[in-house]
């Protein structure tokens, strides 16, 4: 009996060892609620903005999969910013940040946005200089940090502790890996054909995507421009036009519109065109679609940060 079941268990984790594609956690470790709660209290609060227009929430939307349904997001003063917001969810378990990664982790990351001039225009003088005059504010940072003044280096920690805690875990096709239920034969075919096309050899990982750079057009040349800062921006090398972050897939059919500029407008249009320019092939309509089905069942659970009290 005992043998039957070691046998049964090595088959089993075994086989999970084989797939390209991990589960996200069901459980959150190392993260400090009250940073946390904390931060997710800032991250809505538009007075972190020069205009006191625009929060952190106002470019990735949690209702829209934590990205943004335009193209560009506006920032103060509705400046126009120059690339598609991505999706803050599980953004922890992307290997850099931003398109580009110019950032190395979420807290990098997180003083973007702050300072940029398009975006949220504050200098950490300004920040703190606002902050250190809202009362609960200063009750709240000197309970967490023990300080009487609160830093926008304190400020960058709790909105990234936050940012740590947007995991969507639970997935169907996490619960599928984990050996809880089966696909349905529509959403399993999808999985079959997104490996056999090679889709999967840069959506991989447990973010499903996220996890290196590539080229948009590896096959078939893809529109370029300058505007979009690519890893071309930063390195300065020829090879590295149109080299972004390989996105997540996690619930991309909530995050529309798709891309670094937002061409693909729906999820069947963005299947097709990387497919052409990427894959280098013509994909069929029948391919889309069981794809689209795969892609479904990567949605998870709202971040249980988000409702926490």
């Amino acid at each position: 009996m005992y043998t039957q079941l070691f046998f049964i268990l090595f088959i089993t984790s075994t086989l999970f060892a084989l797939e390209p594609i991990a589960p996200l956690p069901t459980t959150l470790e190392h993260i400090d609620l009250d940073k946390a709660k904390l931060g997710r209290t800032l991250f809505f609060d538009p007075q972190l903005s020069s205009d006191g227009t625009i929060s952190c929430h106002s470019c990735h939307n949690f209702d829209n999969g934590g990205a943004d349904t335009r193209a560009v997001s506006l920032g103060v003063n509705n400046r126009e910013g120059s690339i598609q917001s991505p999706t803050v969810y599980n953004a922890v378990y992307n290997f850099k940040q931003f398109w580009n990664g110019r950032a190395a982790n979420l807290n990098e990351q997180a003083k973007g946005p702050l300072s940029d001039h398009a975006e949220m225009n504050m200098s950490p003088t300004e920040l703190e200089a606002r902050l250190n005059t809202n009362l609960s504010y200063k009750e709240v940072f000197k309970k967490i940090y023990h300080t009487k003044k609160i830093t926008s280096e304190q400020i960058i920690d709790a909105i990234t502790e936050f940012e740590k805690a947007l995991i969507t875990p639970n997935s169907r096709f996490d619960q599928y890996l984990r050996d809880e239920i089966a696909l349905t034969p529509e959403e399993k075919k999808g999985y079959e054909t997104f490996k056999s096309l090679g889709c999967i050899t840069c959506h991989n990982g447990i973010n499903v995507g996220a996890n290196s750079f590539q080229k948009i057009g590896l096959f078939r040349p893809y529109p370029y421009n300058a505007k979009y800062q690519d890893r071309y921006a930063l390195t300065q090398k020829e090879y590295h036009k149109n080299v972004f972050k390989v996105p997540t897939l996690r619930n991309i059919s909530l995050s529309a519109p798709y891309f670094h500029d937002a061409r693909a407008k729906t999820l069947n249009d963005a299947i097709e065109k990387m497919a052409y320019h990427n894959l280098g092939i013509d994909i069929t309509k029948q391919e889309v679609q069981s794809i689209v089905m795969f892609l479904k069942s990567l949605e998870g659970e709202r971040p249980k940060i988000l409702d926490v009290p």
